[in-house]
């Protein structure tokens, strides 16, 4: 630590009297700004909530699980609740809901999804780290069961389930990104008969046409069967199975679709907040990674601000921006706003079968 932060450190403390944190989701962005706050501010009192069971996880694993690649179930968290509590001190509440926020009373109304009771709690600075959501299209048999989407360790635990218990021996891909296709490479591994639909000219759409085509030949010589300028338009159960329904009339039976259509921030809490959002329907932030509220921080998926490059807004759904967010936000909450975030350029990497493909959104 360098002499000039330790001065800073040591400054702000000393005029805090016993701040009161809260933080709104825990898997990457939330998790580091907790851990950070703990470390910059030791008097502090922290809260995270997390509303599903599981924090600070390896979302990029899921698939590989339900593959069976990673067999040791562990391997995916990168910290427990408890042990996360125990080495920071940090209250840490998992199935505790935020269902709204008060941005002027500085007051949050939780609920707790083991007692079904909801309260009330306060807080002096907030981070929001939300995450984003999984986009379920309102098509015709879309509830049906069988069909799932991928985004968090109990979904993983549904698909691996449903795949091992009904003996499935087909499955279907709705949507050709990172998730879709990792889903499609790990399932044919498990010996289904796998297809992907996709309603786009190419896989993974921020690639090259040249380059996707080379992945797409590669993926078709796997035994994979993928279809793309292909979109569904319902879904029915009969005897044959799941019947998913495309736009050319053609009818596909299977018996498990993972829809890996995309997803979108989770923007709810800022609403109730009244805090603004940008263009792309993110929570804006400024370089400080402050909400329009200035007690109001945000991190992650669910934020958006400008590319470094293009100085297009944009949204970057990935955990290594994430965590990174999450320190610099923290510094800036004890500390004062001293600290800029330079934004990211969304390249990524991915794996499919025997390539690997990286991927870069920075477009001048």
């Amino acid at each position: 630590m360098s002499l000039k932060m330790y001065a800073l450190i040591m400054s702000f403390v000393l005029q805090i009297d016993s701040m009161k944190y809260v933080i709104i989701g825990a898997v990457a962005g939330g998790a580091s700004a907790a851990a950070r706050l703990r470390r910059l501010d030791e008097k502090a009192e922290i809260v995270i909530f997390e509303k599903g069971e599981y924090i600070s996880y390896a979302n990029c694993g899921l698939p590989y699980y339900i593959g069976n690649v990673i067999t040791d179930r562990n391997k995916l968290f990168v910290q427990t609740a408890s042990a996360f509590q125990q080495r920071f001190n940090i209250d840490v509440r998992v199935r505790s809901e935020v269902v709204s926020i008060d941005a002027v009373e500085k007051v949050i109304k939780v609920y707790n999804h083991n007692s079904g009771d909801t309260y009330l709690e306060t807080y002096d600075k907030l981070v929001l780290a939300p995450g984003a959501e999984p986009i379920r299209p309102p098509l015709p048999g879309i509830e049906l069961d069988g069909i799932f989407t991928l985004r968090n360790v109990n979904d993983t635990d549904y698909i691996k389930s449903y795949v091992s218990q009904k003996s499935v021996k087909r499955a279907i891909i709705i949507g050709a990104g990172f998730i879709g296709l990792e889903m499609a490479e790990n399932l044919h591994d498990l010996d289904l008969k796998v297809s992907i639909i996709e309603m786009g000219n190419q896989i993974l759409a921020p690639i090259d046409y040249p380059l996707a085509s080379m992945v797409q030949g590669h993926i078709r010589d796997k035994g994979v069967d993928l279809r793309l300028n292909e979109a569904v338009v319902g879904f029915e159960k009969s005897d044959e199975g799941l019947l998913v329904q495309l736009k050319s009339g053609i009818v596909l039976a299977t018996d498990v679709v993972i829809l890996s259509i995309g997803v979108r921030p989770d923007t709810r809490l800022a609403l109730s907040a009244g805090l603004t959002l940008g263009s792309m329907k993110g929570i804006l932030v400024n370089e400080f990674l402050q909400t329009s509220d200035p007690s109001i921080y945000a991190v992650g998926d669910a934020i958006e601000f400008d590319n470094p490059i293009t100085n297009k807004s944009m949204i970057t759904y990935l955990a290594g921006p994430a965590n990174k967010q999450g320190r610099i936000c923290a510094n800036n909450i004890v500390l004062g706003n001293q600290y800029v975030y330079h934004g990211a350029i969304n390249t990524a990497i991915v794996k499919v079968f025997d390539l690997t493909v990286e991927i870069g959104r920075a477009h001048v």
